[in-house]
């Protein structure tokens, strides 16, 4: 019996082709192998049919404009793209776009400093904003089965992250928007996975580059070579 021929998976990341002759960029574009453009249009229907609901189709209607919005002079021709906006103001921006109020604010407490400049930025644009940090509620890393020589801290009584408290504290606050700052790496995931209110992220959590993580994928092949090896 011949075994179904399967559908190759789906690599974006691997296409060499020019981005401007893509077929998800243009209808004269190629496509490479394992395109989800062209390989997985079952997905794909069922992806665009989730767009129909009202309120998913202005979510994403606010992220479009939002996305233009953050480049100036856009009428000139030809146009060279000239970034306008900094992730700061494009999430202010768009929490005005969908008109929200609450906004979450869930941080690292190692970013305390930078919680409360975003925090006084964000009440200067008028949000009321909820905060809490990554050790609120002080549970003890004992809950989570880490022993002692796991800790970073040895020898102490050292609390844990709790992401799932800072989720179900901004769900039981009916936050209308969440923002992530610098929470550590899983951390984010669950705190993602229990929130109830859509959530962005201003920064994430890079101990090394100053929270810029992409600093290590632009030197990967020079002084972060070891990443590559």
């Amino acid at each position: 019996m011949n075994e179904k021929k399967k559908t190759a998976s789906a690599a974006c990341a691997a296409c060499d082709l020019a981005k401007n002759n893509r077929i998800c960029y243009s209808d004269e574009g190629a496509a490479s192998k394992g395109c989800p453009t062209l390989t997985r249009k079952d997905v794909l229907a069922e992806a665009n049919q989730e767009y129909e609901a009202e309120e998913i189709f202005e979510f994403a209607r606010q992220a479009s404009l939002q996305e233009a919005d953050c480049y100036a002079n856009r009428h000139q021709r030809p146009y060279i793209m000239q970034p306008s906006k900094t992730r700061i103001v494009e999430i202010w921006e768009f929490a005005q776009k969908m008109d929200y109020n609450r906004l979450g604010l869930a941080f690292c407490i190692g970013l305390s400093n930078e919680a409360q400049v975003v925090e006084k930025l964000l009440k200067n644009q008028g949000f009321e904003v909820i905060s809490i940090l990554c050790k609120a509620g002080r549970t003890l890393k004992e809950k989570i089965g880490i022993k002692d020589d796991e800790k970073i801290y040895q020898g102490t009584a050292e609390s844990m992250c709790n992401p799932i408290y800072q989720a179900k504290l901004l769900n039981h606050e009916n936050t209308d928007f969440n923002i992530l700052l610098g929470l550590c790496v899983g951390h984010d995931a669950l705190f993602l996975k229990y929130a109830q209110a859509p959530t962005t992220v201003l920064a994430v959590k890079d101990r090394v580059t100053g929270h810029n993580p992409l600093a290590a994928i632009y030197l990967s092949e020079s002084y972060y070579r070891r990443l590559s090896t």
